[in-house]
């Protein structure tokens, strides 16, 4: 294979190599962790029991070079991370603290399992609804919810180079089979592509699929540059590595083989989008994370950005408008600020939908044009993408005025309508139709789908 190479200097190579050896921390090793010896023992035991409910995962690149530690717990990379008492239900964390100090290890997980039940672990009905069926068998590994896009979840790709404490995929990481999506059968993935033309677009998701060697990456994808695939347009890859472990694109073993996939995959006419997770602009900060950058986009390739609203993490309009302007001088495209979704530690981390608006609406005044390319905010609801596209008087009512920017419908997109507004609501379920109406125009669409 011919290599993909981008010409460094000695002084770069020196600077940018300090980290070129992987190491990960899990709940097992978090005693191992040596700046967490400034924490009382009391907080390094409430994580302990967090971390055996949700997933914890950390590398020592977060720790040495994203972490202020003279500014724990408030830090963002640190809250990010790392485990927090209030992630948990108070009746929930005593539940598992007693189970801990027992060291049953039956009773922990048993606990561990009945406590994640009560989180919603597939929210919007991915189980459910989400799943195709194909050769009279449901596609394992696939998700199929609107029109254009498929969404696949590689075996190999199924854990990430560090966790979100906010992740709304954390069942995907907690050991239990039966909540998790992933296939290892590549042929029935094509299969379903080349039979299903209306499909465009294919997003490599997990997980994270850049934990993936090379060269399992590109079985997935190198067999779409056949003329068989030509509908299928933009390839895209979820991915927090260029926060979690920008090395991947720089000093990792086969880093000049994944630019060399990328860059072949932009030369055959595909449109490759990097989906890349910033949740606050420290995460781009270091020289390695803009060298993997611009690695990566001298591929041809775009990295789009995306991120929630996350309480602890970003809930202030300069954080925002602040990431996004620093997105664009990288040569980024913003591209989606989310809704935190109903699912997981959102106790901790949700924001009400009447404050994230007036951080998106704020945020969004403060950059040029060139950055307003971030839709939002947008929740990734049962029935699609929902979009609060502001707050209104109408009809001497106080409303959200809400849009599909996706729907499992396509004629749902682009079409208003309108929810009573409610500065308690938290999620696209918590809202109600405004002007007495007892139901949304898709309810009945909708319902209908769900049976």
């Amino acid at each position: 294979m011919n290599q993909f190479i981008v010409q460094t200097s000695v002084a770069e190579s020196t600077s940018l190599s300090k980290h070129t050896r992987f190491k990960v921390y899990t709940e097992r090793q978090l005693e191992q962790i040596q700046a967490l010896a400034k924490l009382t023992e009391e907080q390094r035991f409430a994580m302990r029991v967090v971390a055996n409910v949700l997933p914890f995962r950390v590398n020592q690149y977060v720790i040495d070079e994203l972490i202020d530690w003279n500014n724990i717990p408030y830090d963002p990379i640190f809250q990010l991370t790392f485990p927090q008492k209030e992630m948990l239900d108070p009746a929930d964390f005593d539940q598992m603290a007693q189970a801990l100090g027992t060291e049953d290890k039956a009773l922990i997980a048993q606990v561990a399992r009945d406590i994640r039940t009560k989180l919603n672990p597939h929210p919007a009905g991915q189980q459910q609804m989400n799943v195709p069926v194909f050769e009279d068998e449901p596609l394992e590994g696939v998700q199929h919810k609107y029109r254009e896009t498929v969404l696949f979840f590689p075996s190999q790709g199924q854990v990430c180079h560090s966790y979100c404490t906010f992740c709304f995929r954390w069942a995907q990481f907690v050991g239990d089979k039966e909540l998790r999506f992933a296939a290892n059968e590549v042929t029935r993935l094509h299969g379903y592509l080349r039979f299903n033309r209306q499909v465009t677009d294919l997003l490599m998701t997990g997980g994270d699929p850049m934990v993936m060697k090379t060269s399992h990456l590109a079985n997935y994808l190198q067999p779409l540059l056949k003329a068989e695939f030509d509908h299928l347009q933009t390839i895209r890859i979820g991915t927090k590595s260029l926060t979690f472990w920008p090395q991947r694109y720089v000093t990792d073993e086969d880093a000049p083989e994944l630019l060399h996939l990328l860059k072949q995959l932009v030369d055959s006419g595909k449109h490759v989008a990097i989906m890349a997770h910033f949740n606050h602009w420290r995460e781009m900060q270091t020289p390695i994370v803009q060298e993997a950058i611009r690695r990566i986009r001298a591929t041809g390739a775009v990295i789009r950005t995306q991120a929630p609203i996350i309480q602890h993490i970003n809930d202030d309009p300069s954080v925002w408008s602040r990431m996004w302007r620093e997105q664009v001088e990288l040569g980024l495209v913003p591209y989606y600020m989310f809704v935190e979704r109903d699912t997981g530690s959102k106790r901790y981390f949700e924001v009400p939908l009447a404050r994230t608006y007036e951080i998106y609406r704020q945020a969004i005044t403060q950059v040029s044009g060139i950055a307003r390319t971030a839709r939002g905010p947008s929740m990734s609801a049962g029935p699609g993408k929902v979009e609060i596209q502001g707050v209104a008087e109408l009809q001497g009512e106080k409303v959200f005025v809400l849009r599909f920017i996706q729907g499992r419908n396509p004629d749902w997109v682009q079409r208003p309508f309108f929810a009573k507004y409610d500065e308690q609501a938290m999620w696209f379920d918590d809202l109600v139709p405004a002007f007495g109406e007892d139901k949304f125009f898709f309810t009945d669409e909708y319902n209908a789908m769900q049976a």
